[in-house]
């Protein structure tokens, strides 16, 4: 079997590749935590492009229900085809709505199912999937039908840490929280983007960025995504090496703040 150990566009520390291939291997979702911006989502991306499988997506909103994906039946165009005396009434499978779950469970290949953001639904969200992980399968009523896994996903779970899980869902998942990366690995990624980056000019952008992070009261730490974004910009806008220095130095402002900074207190801290 093929295990996971980062990509080329996707720098992945050992401790990770190790969470990712047990969780392979126990056959249990990875719940992956850490601060937004650190590519907990596009971990699940490089996991499927690496193992060379597909990957169906789960994007959770504030308003999702654990049914959404299982399947959704949609009686109101049952009941107007029925008044237009629409032949295709007859069969209620054409009014039910497949969801990620029933569409991972169906596949032919085994696939990596991406649940994405899952602290951002109701706190019973995850209870109500559980029986379905556990089980990987389900019952739809209103056709008869019991759904069962024709292959047992790889299950990626991200969540940003904004509300709880439940203690019953944590224990069928194998954990692991992503570590804002050291310096060194911060400059392994940048490297990805931007392999022709000069060396003098990232070691200052670093040294101003990881200044912003160690501030004490910044309401946002800036991300690696927002990293990434600001050497773009100090690209297009032709900053040198000279020009950082004088921002470390303390005689000019910080060259487009506002890509590393969301909000105005940390504008006002952050000179």
């Amino acid at each position: 079997m093929n295990t996971f150990n980062g990509t080329d566009n996707y720098i992945a520390s050992n401790d990770l590749s190790v969470a990712v291939n047990a969780a392979i291997q126990l056959e249990k979702p990875l719940l992956i935590k850490g601060e937004p911006g650190t590519g907990k989502t596009l971990l699940a991306h490089e996991i499927s492009k690496s193992l060379n499988k597909q990957i169906i997506t789960w994007h959770v909103k504030s308003t999702t229900t654990a049914q959404q994906g299982l399947y959704e039946y949609d009686a109101v165009s049952r009941l107007r085809d029925s008044q237009l005396g629409n032949e295709k009434v007859d069969d209620i499978a054409n009014y039910i709505k497949k969801g990620k779950l029933w569409q991972a469970f169906e596949s032919d290949e085994q696939v990596v199912l991406l649940i994405d953001e899952i602290d951002k639904a109701d706190i019973e969200f995850p209870n109500d999937l559980l029986l379905e992980l556990d089980k990987m399968e389900f019952f739809c009523y209103e056709t008869g039908e019991e759904i069962k896994a024709k292959h047992r996903p790889i299950i990626i779970i991200t969540s940003n840490n904004e509300k709880e899980l439940p203690d019953a869902f944590l224990r069928r998942c194998f954990f692991h929280y992503i570590s804002f990366p050291d310096r060194e690995t911060l400059q392994e990624i940048v490297d990805v983007h931007y392999p022709n980056l000069d060396k003098s000019l990232l070691e200052k952008a670093l040294t101003i960025f990881y200044a912003i992070r160690d501030q004490r009261n910044i309401k946002k730490k800036p991300s690696t995504s927002e990293l990434i974004d600001w050497i773009k910009l100090l690209l297009v806008g032709k900053i040198n090496e000279g020009e950082l220095d004088e921002v470390l130095d303390g005689h000019k402002g910080i060259p487009y703040k506002g890509s590393l900074l969301k909000n105005e207190h940390d504008k006002q801290v952050v000179r």
